[in-house]
């Protein structure tokens, strides 16, 4: 099996990106390239080594994600694009299992990602020690083995996750529009869904995500999720995120109704560091 590419994009975690590619080189099957889009306030180094690994720096404010990812994919050459968040380490079987369906059938394939605690910070990872401390997600159920069609767009997920190139270029990546964080990803699976493409969980690829502080709810992000929201509604006619908008507004940040969304006020810095989670 051959024309793979393996894409992620980082911003500050070079730890979690090292962690990453410790894991790419553990797997069983080797990608053709990794390219990594480099969007850090100081640009990331990678140990030389076998694996083809191409840096491309991007600068940039904020956390542009759709254009960030739609860049790693333009620099690549695979026929078959396998995606990996830089906080998730790949499982010896992870990507030769996404990139062997994706060479069976044109589909949407999402890994199973699987969450490491606070605590679960090491150098040295094997898969042992990652599916022992990894829990799974508790609202998306991964078959423990094969494929499940999964019928609802909207969970499908950015962290790991593969498609065909030339799928990937009809559905015109991810949408740009989408400036900064938040409903990327899930605008695209839902225009992956409207082009007929399935959307499949497969069983036993898997990644585990990488313990890191984050803020609950992503008040750090409330610009940009509240004009995101915005333009998803727009699209789709329909709310993205509901969890965190009712969550703004029973802060008082925002007026939301089935309608429309209108910012109140944004969140003080003392919100903000409320809703950081160690």
């Amino acid at each position: 099996m051959s024309g793979v590419s393996l894409l992620t994009i980082v911003k500050n975690r070079a730890a979690h990106l090292a962690q990453l590619i410790a894991g790419v080189r553990r797997s069983s099957f080797q990608p053709d390239e990794v390219i990594v889009v480099d969007m850090s306030d100081e640009p990331v180094t990678i140990e030389a080594g076998a694996l083809p690994i191409r840096l491309i720096r991007h600068e940039t404010d904020g956390l542009p994600l759709a254009a960030a990812r739609n860049l790693a994919a333009q620099s690549s050459k695979g026929a078959r694009l396998v995606f990996l968040d830089v906080d998730c380490i790949p499982l010896a079987t992870m990507i030769g299992d996404v990139a062997g369906l994706l060479e069976r059938e044109d589909s949407l394939v999402c890994a199973e990602v699987r969450y490491l605690g606070a605590g679960d910070e090491r150098v040295v990872w094997d898969d042992a020690s990652l599916l022992a401390a990894g829990a799974s997600h508790p609202v998306r159920d991964f078959p423990r083995a094969g494929v499940r069609t999964e019928t609802n767009p909207g969970l499908f997920w950015s962290l790991a996750f593969g498609i065909r190139r030339a799928r990937f270029e009809a559905l015109g990546g991810f949408d740009e529009r989408f400036a900064g964080y938040g409903a990327e990803d899930t605008d695209f699976g839902f225009r992956a869904a409207t082009a007929g493409l399935p959307l499949r969980f497969l069983g036993g690829a898997i990644a585990c995500h990488q313990h890191h502080a984050t803020y609950d709810p992503p008040l750090q992000h409330f610009d940009d999720i509240v004009a995101n929201a915005r333009l998803f509604h727009d699209i789709w006619g329909r709310w993205p995120m509901e969890g965190w908008l009712a969550r703004f507004q029973s802060a008082g940040l925002i007026r939301w109704t089935s309608d429309g969304l209108d910012t109140i006020r944004g969140p003080s810095r003392a919100e903000i560091g409320a809703a950081l989670v160690a």
